[in-house]
Formats: C-alpha cells, sequence, structure tokens
C-alpha cells in the first residue's frame, strides 16, 4: 500500500479544494522508515560459498549514493567488482575468481538509501565465505599521515603490502577480543532540539583504538609521469619519483644543445629552457628521443627510449601579438591621460614592458627585521655582474655604501638574496646598473632600484617555545592557517625554541623528532623497519600581539597523536552524520500555523 499513498493523498486534497478554499496539496506523510534487509541469495554469512553474484533484497526502493567511493569490497580486487542498486535490490557481481576458505565482506558504510526521501539505512556490512566459517573479529582506529597528521579519508587498509602504495607498520603486539556494549542513538526533533535517545546494543571489537601513520618509502617505481609546454620558451618533464641521473634528449627536429635543464628540489620535475629562439618562434613542436631510468613490470631499473613531442598551449606568434596590442593599448590609454591632464604625468612603466626580474618587496617599502629581500627572475640568470650593483644606507641626506651579501640560491638559478645587519627605522637603497643580470633566453635587465625601510621591534611579538620530552635532535615549526611553515628552528640541548618578529595573528606549532640530525623529516623504511620520523601538533593556535613575548610549554607525548591537529588546520574534516530528516513534524508544525492564520 505504501506506493499508492501519494496517488491516494493527492485525491483527497483535489476533493477538499473543491468545497473549500484554494491551497496546495501537500502530497501526505513523508517516509521516514530507513530501508530494511529482507533478504538476500546467498544469505549473509553464509559459509561454502561458490557464486561470485550476490543479490540483497530490500523492503523499498533504495539507491547507493557515492558507491565508487564508499563501498569497499575485501579483500581487494584487481578488477573492480560491479556493485549496483536496481529497483528494491542491490546486485554484487565479483570478477575476480574466488579464494579457497576467505571471508569475502562487501562495505556499504553509509551509502544505502531510500530512493524517495533520501533516508540512510545507516553503516551496513555484506559478508560470506568461501571456507567452513566466517571471519568475525574487528580492529579499529584511524589512519594519520605521518608528516603532518591529517587524517586519511576513504584509504583501503588491508594486512598486506602492495607496491607504491602507503603503508604504516608496527612492532607492537595486541590481543584482540570483544564484548557486548550499548550505544546511545539521538532522534532529533530538528536540527536543534532532539527528541529522544535509543539505547542500541552492538558487539563492541577491541582494540579500536589503533593509529597507523602512514607514509610512502623512498625508491618508489620511476616513471614518466606527464610533459607540457605552457610556453614556448620552455617545457617541462614529471617523474614519479627521482633519478640520480638526468634524461637523456636526443632533438629530432632541432639541436638539443640548446636547452638548459633547470630541476625541481627533489629532481622529480625537470625544466627545460630552449636558449635558441630560432627553435620556438619559428617552429611550434618540438620532436626528441627520450632516453631515461624507468621501472620495468619486475621492479627493475632499467634504460627506457621514448619518443616524445611538446606543442606550445600558446605559440610565440600569437603571444607575441597579444603582447604587442596590450602594450600598444597601454601606450594610448596613457597619452589620453596626458593630454586631459594638459600637462605632464609623472613617469609610469608600461606594465607589459617591465624587467624580467623583480624584488620579493615593494619598489619603496618596508621590511621586517629578519626579512632579507629577494630578486626572483622569470627565466634562468647566466650572468650577474656584481659590479653593477650597489647598496646603500641613509645617514643624514646622504647615501652611504653598506656591507652587504648578494647570493644565489643554492637549488634555484632565478634566485638571489639580499643580507645585511637591519637597523630598525633605518632607510636602504639598493640598485642595479643596466644589463647588471642576464637571463639564458639572452634578455637584460633595465636599471633597478629599491628603497625601503626597516619595521620597529614594537610592531611585532615573540613566542618562546619549551619542549617537554626526552628527545633530543627536535625541529620546531610555527605555522600559518594553510598548515605551511612559517618560521623554523632547532631546539636546544634543553628542548628550548625562540621565535622572533612575529607579525601579530594566530599561529600553529609542530614538531619533529630529526632522527638523523639531516634538518628535514624523513620517512620510513620497512625493510628495515625503519619508522618515519615522529611528528607531533600543539592542539591550539597560539595568539602573538604586537609587544608581547609568550613563553610556552609543550608536552607532545601527553595528548593522543589523533588528538593533536586543530582542527582549524585540517583539511579532512570529520563527515557530518547522516540521520533522518524528520520532515513529517515540520509539516505538522506548518499546518498548526496555517491553521492559527
Amino acid at each position: 500500500m505504501k506506493e499508492w499513498r501519494p496517488l491516494l493523498y493527492s485525491l483527497l486534497s483535489l476533493l477538499v479544494v473543491a468545497c473549500a478554499s484554494i491551497a496546495a496539496p501537500d502530497g501526505g506523510e513523508f517516509d521516514e522508515i530507513p530501508p530494511k534487509v529482507v533478504s538476500s541469495f546467498p544469505v549473509e554469512r553464509a559459509t561454502g560459498v561458490r557464486t561470485r553474484k550476490a543479490r540483497i533484497n530490500f523492503d523499498e526502493f533504495i539507491k547507493l549514493e557515492n558507491a565508487n567511493e564508499k563501498v569497499i569490497v575485501s579483500p581487494p580486487q584487481m578488477e573492480p567488482a560491479n556493485i549496483r542498486a536496481e529497483g528494491k535490490h542491490i546486485k554484487i557481481e565479483l570478477k575476480d575468481s574466488l579464494k579457497p576458505n576467505t571471508t569475502y565482506t562487501v562495505d556499504f558504510s553509509d551509502a544505502i538509501e531510500d530512493n524517495n526521501e533520501g533516508n540512510p539505512m545507516g553503516h551496513y556490512t555484506f559478508s560470506f565465505s568461501t571456507g567452513d566459517e566466517i571471519d568475525t573479529m574487528e580492529v579499529s582506529g584511524t589512519v594519520l599521515n605521518a608528516q603532518d597528521l591529517e587524517p586519511i579519508k576513504g584509504v583501503l587498509v588491508g594486512l598486506y603490502r602492495q607496491k607504491s602504495e602507503r603503508i604504516s607498520f608496527d612492532s607492537i603486539e595486541f590481543q584482540t577480543s570483544w564484548k557486548r556494549d550499548v550505544r546511545m542513538d539521538t532522534i532529533w526533533r530538528d536540527t536543534v532540539e532532539y527528541d529522544s535517545i535509543r539505547v542500541v546494543p552492538y558487539t563492541h571489537f577491541l582494540p579500536d583504538d589503533l593509529v597507523l601513520l602512514a607514509f610512502l618509502e623512498e625508491g618508489q617505481d620511476q616513471h614518466l609521469l606527464k610533459w607540457e609546454r605552457q610556453e614556448p620558451e620552455f617545457f617541462r618533464l614529471f617523474f614519479t619519483a627521482p633519478a640520480d641521473t638526468l634524461p637523456l634528449i636526443k632533438g629530432l627536429n632541432f639541436d638539443e644543445k640548446c636547452l638548459l635543464c633547470e630541476s625541481s628540489e627533489h629532481f622529480d620535475t625537470l625544466t627545460y629552457w630552449v636558449t635558441d629562439t630560432t627553435y620556438y618562434r619559428q617552429q611550434d613542436t618540438l620532436r626528441f628521443e627520450l632516453t631515461f631510468m624507468e621501472t620495468d613490470t619486475t621492479g627493475v631499473l632499467s634504460l627506457s627510449t621514448q619518443e616524445k613531442e611538446v606543442i606550445p598551449k600558446t605559440t610565440w606568434a600569437k603571444k607575441w601579438r597579444e603582447q604587442s596590442k596590450k602594450i600598444e593599448e597601454w601606450n594610448k590609454e596613457r597619452e589620453k591621460k596626458i593630454r586631459k591632464a594638459k600637462r605632464p604625468l609623472a613617469y609610469a612603466e608600461n606594465p607589459y614592458t617591465k624587467t624580467f626580474l623583480e624584488m620579493s618587496c615593494k619598489p619603496y617599502g618596508a621590511l621586517d627585521p629578519n626579512q632579507n629581500p629577494r630578486l626572483t627572475a622569470k627565466e634562468p640568470l647566466a650572468k650577474v655582474d656584481t659590479n653593477k650593483i650597489h647598496f646603500y644606507i641613509k645617514k643624514d641626506s646622504d647615501w652611504i655604501p653598506h656591507p652587504h651579501l648578494f647570493l644565489p640560491s643554492k637549488t634555484d638559478k632565478k634566485v638571489y638574496t639580499l643580507y645585511a645587519e637591519w637597523e630598525s627605522k633605518e632607510h636602504y637603497r639598493f640598485t642595479a646598473d643596466s644589463a647588471a643580470f642576464t637571463s639564458v633566453m639572452g634578455h637584460s635587465t633595465k636599471p633597478l632600484k629599491y628603497e625601503f625601510t626597516v619595521k620597529e621591534d614594537e610592531e611585532f611579538g615573540s613566542i618562546f617555545i619549551h619542549v617537554l620530552a626526552p628527545d633530543s635532535n627536535i625541529i620546531v615549526q610555527l605555522l600559518s592557517k594553510s598548515d605551511k611553515p612559517v618560521a623554523t628552528q632547532k631546539a636546544d640541548k634543553d628542548g628550548r625554541a625562540d621565535f622572533f618578529y612575529l607579525k601579530p595573528t594566530d599561529y600553529y606549532m609542530r614538531c619533529y623528532v630529526d632522527e638523523n640530525g639531516n634538518g628535514m623529516w624523513d620517512t620510513g623504511d620497512y625493510s628495515i623497519g625503519l619508522q618515519p620520523e615522529r611528528v607531533f601538533y600543539f592542539p591550539q593556535p597560539i595568539r602573538v600581539k604586537a609587544k608581547w613575548d609568550i613563553e610556552q610549554d609543550w608536552a607532545p607525548l601527553e595528548i593522543p597523536r589523533t588528538k593533536q591537529k586543530p582542527l582549524d588546520i585540517t583539511k579532512q574534516k570529520p563527515d557530518k552524520q547522516k540521520s533522518v530528516k524528520n520532515r513529517n513534524e515540520e509539516r505538522e508544525r506548518k499546518k498548526q500555523e496555517e491553521r492559527r492564520k
């Protein structure tokens, strides 16, 4: 009779309309009863099963929400199982051959809902065995990323190892057990008030507080992931893991000697600059033979040679036309402003003809006391003439040469940094003559001039951290709201780390135990039983105010790892618990309001 209710209520509503005032039919009461399993084949928890097909029957029409993400088959299948909802049924078809004496489990999580109102069935698991018994014991816990304690949502956890996947291991032994227990199920009246609390009995499996710290080992399989050419002047190769040697490139329609390779920090992204303008101005496609080390099907690194071609997203000719048009339009607009003002205007550089090198601070700005300005080029630098670079400090009204260092980055060929002893409130000037910098593409800079002051100490605050832990070699990091380091200090032998000149805002904090003393976080290695270096988070933000010094003790071992990372900077937020919507109560409340009117 359930399917006839909407029609019956609609007919009754029409009769009321004929005799009384006009009103829209309300369609009758909402279905708030979650779907129920009425039968299955094979029967749930059956043993000695030989078929790879199963069918679960429900008491109403159902649907699967986000089945690809939520429904998991164990043991893992080489070929994905076909699991679909059809009317009042769920059909399961396993593609892999069944393993003997194995318990198969299809975990639907909370994906099953009724088709009309979306009432969730709740967590449901269907299982059967090809042997004489069902494996029933369970353990549960939390999976965290070992590097930043970020919860890993939707990960498949299995007691096995697959290559090139994140793993977790522990030498601790535990005894599984179970007990009869109850959980409280809250029945909500609406989004604010609850109606009642129902006591639900269940089997409580232990342990239920395991913490898996997942990590990706070094030495992963080496493959060419992708290649791209965003601009005519360069192209990039992306690899799945760093290699000990650079790949070899043999040009098929160009001379490979014109290529200059620029590597990322971990050598897994390679940028090749085409230094001969002929090869990107007069031809769009670059074809080459690429020889590199690649992991074969047996897991062994061997030489692989492949032919590739790269085509720019925008050709040099089109890019030049667009650039010329922007320059011309800007100049015309500038001339209009001059004619309208009837006087010369202050010099303004056309933004489309700017130098390819810029400083990290504004041409006329203020530095933090611990800030060292960086000059960053858009292209790798081939030559820097330090005789054309000058640095001054202002004393009274005179600019006096000031001691400084101007050094290249060890990892980036496009970056130079200016170092000096900065003094609060002082004025500084950095200048570079024409052609002080020359890029690998042959471009030279115009004259540069930057003037800046140094902010007063009173604009900043400080944090003094005391890490209460038995470990040495502790690295402490202050983090932004995006969970990115803004300052890093190594704690001294007493566990103290001091942070000065901090801008007033909220900071978050983590630390890791630098076991090998190399100043960076290192992953683990299962083959030698090496765990990843331990990471801890301070569980709440630290608010810094100007002219404030904050002393903070921190005992990272006292709080479980699963409760350390603040929710504000946790990217994987907890899923919202599904519940029946209780729309009938809302419907009745609206009807009563209408009657009172």
